[in-house]
């Protein structure tokens, strides 16, 4: 690990003010995924910036009847929170289906949002990775490529995103609050993650000097009737073959509205817009949920060792709708 020093910011224009004259400097919060990275090589900033004690740590009703969780509010208190439970199930199952309990513990709503992909040639400094070192090539295109996208790819990456969170954030609209030497901003999840495309190290859209400050939630009186179902090689502390974020507004036998978005599968948090078409007047049942997991997954383009995802996807958000469905006949 290459040596660095460490400061407490005083504030936010303090972190923001560091952070900008040193280009070597980064922030840091809970520090689940960056210290790791730093003891691989992968990332060896010259300083870190705590800014853990500088953002608001609350979940909070809006004005407009949404939800604004501050920035470093850990995980484990988002996903408990009853506001969360109550209104936005989706996202507290999403959580609670990620890590461990000490790491949610630690790992903060901010640091997820910036979490970086769990590609194995990315995190073995041995193998080139464009995302690690642009123009070196992608060691995952022809390697062992089971875990890697299926949708969103490039011929410069396959890497996919790691994160539970941000997949039930895509499916609520959610809207990221953030701060920087240039004011403030409100980034829509959709906008926030990058595809990798030509440019695969840039993955968000934030600034260097950019802090994220909140994550606010729409009020959708509807999002009561949610779920996060995620497949993995193991029943805990494993990341998402394949995982759906499904909410849904039912009147009678019929979906008035829909919210799909797919985690393990995709480059970033994987809305699906040809889902939602499919869904949104028709009735649900098998035959309807079918067909929309099919068109989610049209435009899938797997590799050698991640054919399996396709079906497995499918039948994933299959599972998922079905679940929903089901909260409205008070089945479950």
């Amino acid at each position: 690990m290459q040596p660095f020093t460490y400061v407490r910011a005083a504030n936010q224009d303090d972190a923001i003010a560091i952070v900008t004259r040193e280009p070597g400097a980064m922030f840091i919060a809970g520090g689940t995924n960056m210290l790791d990275l730093m003891k691989e090589g992968v990332h060896a900033p010259d300083r870190l910036v705590d800014i853990r004690k500088l953002s608001a740590t609350e979940v909070v009703t809006r004005n407009d009847g949404g939800i604004r969780i501050g920035a470093t509010a850990r995980n484990s208190d988002v996903a408990y929170h009853s506001l969360i439970c109550d209104r936005y199930p989706v996202l507290s199952e999403a959580i609670l289906a990620g890590a461990s309990a000490q790491l949610r513990n630690m790992a903060t709503v901010g640091g997820n949002l910036m979490q970086r992909t769990r590609c194995s040639y990315f995190h073995d400094t041995a193998f080139a990775c464009n995302k690690r070192q642009p123009g070196s090539g992608c060691a995952a295109l022809n390697g062992f490529n089971r875990i890697h996208a299926i949708l969103g790819g490039s011929d410069r990456c396959i890497a996919t995103h790691p994160s539970d969170m941000c997949v039930a954030l895509a499916a609520l609209d959610a809207v990221v609050q953030t701060r920087s030497t240039r004011g403030e901003r409100s980034i829509p999840i959709a906008d926030f993650h990058l595809l990798p495309g030509d440019t695969p190290h840039l993955e968000t859209v934030l600034e260097h000097d950019e802090i994220i400050t909140a994550v606010d939630l729409p009020a959708l009186p509807f999002a009561w009737r949610s779920h996060y179902l995620k497949v993995r090689d193991r029943a805990s502390y494993a990341f998402a073959l394949v995982s759906a974020a499904v909410v849904l507004e039912i009147e009678g036998e019929v979906i008035n509205n829909a919210r799909v978005a797919l985690g393990g599968v995709g480059t970033k948090p994987w809305r699906s817009p040809e889902a939602e078409q499919v869904l949104v007047g028709a009735r649900a049942n098998e035959e309807t949920f079918a067909r929309a997991s099919d068109a989610a997954t049209q435009a899938a383009s797997p590799r050698r060792h991640n054919h399996f995802k396709v079906e497995l996807a499918k039948q994933t958000l299959q599972d998922a709708l079905k679940t929903v469905a089901a909260m409205e006949r008070g089945q479950l």
